[in-house]
C-alpha cells in the first residue's frame, strides 16, 4: 500500500460517511495575538475528540472479512485507541488496545465505554507495543499502527483535502509532530495539489523524536520525558511517516512546555475551546516566535485533539497563568508585629495586584525574631506588571527576598 494523492482521495471517499467534515473558521482573537491570519481546523470536534478517527476508519474498512472477524489491536497513548474503539464498534469489529501507563485516565475510560478491551501495560510505547505483538501472535489479531501504517497516513491526509477547500487562499498549514503520521499525510496531499503552501511541523522539546531522526538520518529511539503533549510522546518516529515527511514537509520546529501550556490557556480563553497539549503545539510555536515568516500570512492550525484530562487541564491553566505573568509568587521580609502584614497588603493593592495567598515562613526567616518572611502569591496583569510591583515593594521598604 502506498501514500499518494490518489490514495488519500480514495480514503476521503471511504470515510466520508463516518467521519465529521470538521469546520475551519477564522480566529480573529488568535490572529490578533500572533500577527498571522489564523484559521483553526477543529478536528477536536470529531466524535472521539481527535483526528485519529480518519486513519482508524480508513484502516478498518480495508480489512479482509477474516481480519474483521478476529479483530484488531493497537498500542496507543489514547487518541488512536479511541478512534479504533469507536469505529470498531460502528463497524462491528472487535478492538483491543494496549495503553502505556502514562495514558490519560479520560482516554482509558472512554475506550472502555466504547466497547474496546483495554490493557494498561508498559512504561512507554515500546513496552505497550511489545505486549500488543504478543497478543497478535497468540490470538491472530491484526495490528493497526497508530502513525506508520500507510492506511492510517492516508486517512490522516484527508484533513488536508478539506483544508484546501475550506481556506482556498491558505499559505501555510501548521501541524503537531509525534509519530509524524498526521503531518506526513497532510504534506503529501498539499504538495501534490498546492506545492507553494508551506507545511510546518511542531514538536515538543520534551519528545523531539523527529529532530532526533533528522540528526541520526533515520528514526532513532529517544528517552522518555514527561510532557503536557502526551499525544506527541512517541519515543521513535515512524519509518514510513518520517520518510514521507522528510521529503514533503518544509520545516519542523520545537516548543517548550511553557509555550504549550500558554497555548492551551489561549484556546480556552480566546476561542472557548478545550484542546490537549498536542493540538496546542502549533499555536505555541506562533506565540513563541518560532515562525516569524508567517506574520501577515493565512495560516491554518490543525487543532487536532481535545482529549485532555480535566485534572491536568486545571494544572495546565495554572502553569499557563504563571508563564503569562498573571500569577506570581515572591518572598518579602515584613515586621512580625501588629500592622506588618497590613502595610504589605496596602502596597500590593496600591500597585494594582490582587493577593491570592500569603504564608508566613518564620523558621527560615533568619535570626531577627521581630521579622518574618511572607511568601505571597498574587494575581497580576502581565510580566511588566510584576516588575512594577517589585519596584513598588522595594520603594516601600519591602524588597523581594526571593522572586
Amino acid at each position: 500500500m502506498t501514500v499518494s494523492l490518489a490514495s488519500i482521495r480514495a480514503a476521503a471517499r471511504r470515510i466520508s460517511s463516518g467521519v465529521l467534515l470538521s469546520p475551519c473558521p477564522e480566529s480573529i482573537a488568535l490572529s490578533e495575538i500572533t500577527g498571522s491570519r489564523v484559521f483553526c481546523k477543529l478536528d477536536n470536534l470529531q466524535r472521539t475528540g481527535s483526528f485519529k478517527e480518519r486513519g482508524a476508519r480508513n484502516a478498518l474498512l480495508q480489512l479482509t472479512p477474516a481480519q474483521r472477524k478476529r479483530g484488531v489491536i493497537a498500542a496507543s497513548a489514547g487518541n488512536h485507541a479511541l478512534g479504533l474503539a469507536y469505529h470498531g464498534q460502528l463497524l462491528e469489529i472487535p478492538v483491543t488496545v494496549v495503553m502505556p501507563d502514562y495514558a490519560p485516565l479520560i482516554k482509558v475510560t472512554t475506550c472502555q465505554r466504547l466497547g474496546a478491551r483495554v490493557l494498561v501495560k508498559g512504561a512507554d510505547f515500546a513496552a505497550a507495543r511489545a505486549e500488543a505483538d504478543g497478543l497478535v501472535a497468540a490470538e491472530g489479531l491484526t495490528y493497526v499502527h497508530g502513525f506508520d501504517d500507510p492506511a492510517i497516513i492516508n486517512g490522516q491526509g484527508t484533513m488536508a483535502l478539506e483544508i484546501l477547500k475550506q481556506v482556498r487562499d491558505v499559505e501555510a498549514i501548521v501541524a503537531p509532530v509525534g509519530g509524524a503520521g498526521l503531518i506526513a499525510g497532510i504534506a503529501v496531499a498539499v504538495k501534490a495539489l498546492r506545492p507553494e503552501v508551506q507545511v510546518i511541523g511542531v514538536e515538543s522539546k520534551a519528545t523531539a523524536s523527529f529532530a532526533a531522526a533528522v540528526k541520526n538520518r533515520g528514526p532513532v529511539t529517544i528517552p522518555r520525558c514527561a510532557t503536557l503533549a502526551d499525544g506527541l510522546a512517541v519515543l521513535r518516529v515512524g519509518a514510513n511517516s518520517f520518510a514521507l515527511a522528510r521529503e514533503h514537509v518544509d520545516r519542523v520546529v520545537s516548543v517548550s512546555e511553557d509555550w504549550i501550556a500558554l497555548a492551551i490557556l489561549r484556546y480556552a480563553e480566546l476561542e472557548k475551546t478545550v484542546v490537549e497539549g498536542a493540538a496546542a503545539a502549533p499555536l505555541g510555536a506562533l506565540l513563541a516566535g518560532k515562525l516569524p515568516e508567517l506574520k501577515g500570512k493565512r495560516v491554518v492550525l490543525t487543532t487536532c485533539g481535545g482529549n485532555i484530562d480535566p485534572a491536568v487541564l486545571s494544572r495546565v491553566i495554572e502553569i499557563g497563568l504563571v508563564a503569562d505573568g498573571r500569577r506570581s509568587r515572591f518572598t518579602v521580609k515584613i515586621s512580625d508585629r501588629p500592622g506588618g502584614l497590613a502595610a504589605l497588603s496596602k502596597v500590593i493593592a496600591a500597585a494594582g495586584a490582587s493577593i491570592k495567598d500569603i504564608a508566613h515562613d518564620r523558621m527560615f526567616s533568619g535570626p531577627d525574631v521581630s521579622a518574618v518572611h511572607a511568601v505571597c502569591t498574587v494575581e497580576t496583569r502581565d510580566k511588566t506588571h510584576i516588575r512594577a510591583l517589585h519596584r513598588a515593594l522595594k520603594k516601600a521598604g519591602f524588597p523581594v527576598v526571593r522572586p
